[in-house]
């Protein structure tokens, strides 16, 4: 008989907002970021196995201790060593290196997973210290939606979207690494945290109040990336903005026709057209 086996999704997210606030004494930065799930998303197929396996549909990936997959893997084998092995299948539509959080999100699938498969009845905030050890973040996939996120990005604290809108995610050729742009941001211009009390203010999503401050390092460097979001505004999204360090470009939309739209501009680029996830 066959080895059951189970598939189950791994969103994406992207930083609707972000400003940097500081920097700590260990020399991370702090921030103040809107982290919102969204419904573009991997695959995980998790398969009973004589020992454990992590293969992929995109061989640039590495499979071995190095993924976030693995060493999620053995931090809860750790905790269960006696329970049978799964092979893991990662199907990968998520760009890798765009600032959409993929890896993380696999990690914390693998965690979520394994923490029923295996019985081990963690509870959130003991995953919670599991996922903190693997990557800034994951802590945020073991619950999505919507989320402020404070200090290094570990400090949530659930929100409610006030309204809908739909995504269109423009996805460059271009990978961009997140210390090269702490380092050269200019901390006298960081900023103190969003007030989302404010963002969100009489049940409308205030989107002349957003900005990622990265964007002012960024942009200068890869001018490419500024102008998607320029072509963005132009076709009419209520919001376009940098995710993360990028080099994902995303705009706000009302609606999915609206998107249809605006992704017409874009035939030339990678693109998708997603909606957040509300929990």
């Amino acid at each position: 008989m066959d080895n059951p086996s189970y598939s189950v999704q791994s969103n994406a997210k992207i930083n609707l907002c972000l400003r940097i606030t500081g920097r700590l004494e260990n020399g991370y930065h702090s921030l103040s970021s809107l982290f919102q799930e969204i419904d573009l998303h991997d695959t995980l197929t998790f398969t009973i196995a004589e020992r454990f396996l992590l293969s992929c549909n995109d061989d640039t990936i590495p499979c071995d201790s190095r993924n976030l997959c693995s060493i999620a893997y053995q931090k809860m084998k750790f905790l269960a060593p006696d329970s049978n092995d799964w092979q893991i299948q990662l199907h990968k539509q998520i760009p890798v290196g765009a600032g959409l959080g993929g890896g993380s999100s696999n990690a914390a699938t693998v965690l979520k997973f394994l923490n029923t498969h295996w019985n081990i009845r963690m509870s959130e905030l003991e995953l919670i210290r599991i996922a903190s050890q693997i990557g800034a973040d994951v802590a945020f996939y073991l619950r999505g939606g919507t989320q402020l996120a404070e200090g290094i990005g570990d400090i949530l604290t659930p929100l409610n979207l006030p309204e809908d809108f739909t995504l269109l995610l423009i996805c460059p050729q271009v990978h961009i690494s997140t210390p090269w742009a702490y380092q050269q941001f200019n901390l006298t211009n960081r900023k103190t945290g969003y007030k989302f009390r404010d963002l969100f203010e009489s049940g409308r999503i205030h989107w002349e109040l957003f900005e990622n401050q990265f964007e002012s390092v960024v942009f200068p460097s890869y001018p490419e990336i500024g102008a998607i979001k320029s072509r963005l505004q132009q076709t009419g999204a209520l919001y376009a903005g940098l995710s993360g360090s990028g080099s994902t470009v995303f705009g706000t939309f009302k609606n999915r026709r609206d998107a249809e739209n605006a992704r017409q501009s874009f035939i030339n680029d990678t693109s998708f057209i997603s909606l957040p996830i509300i929990q």
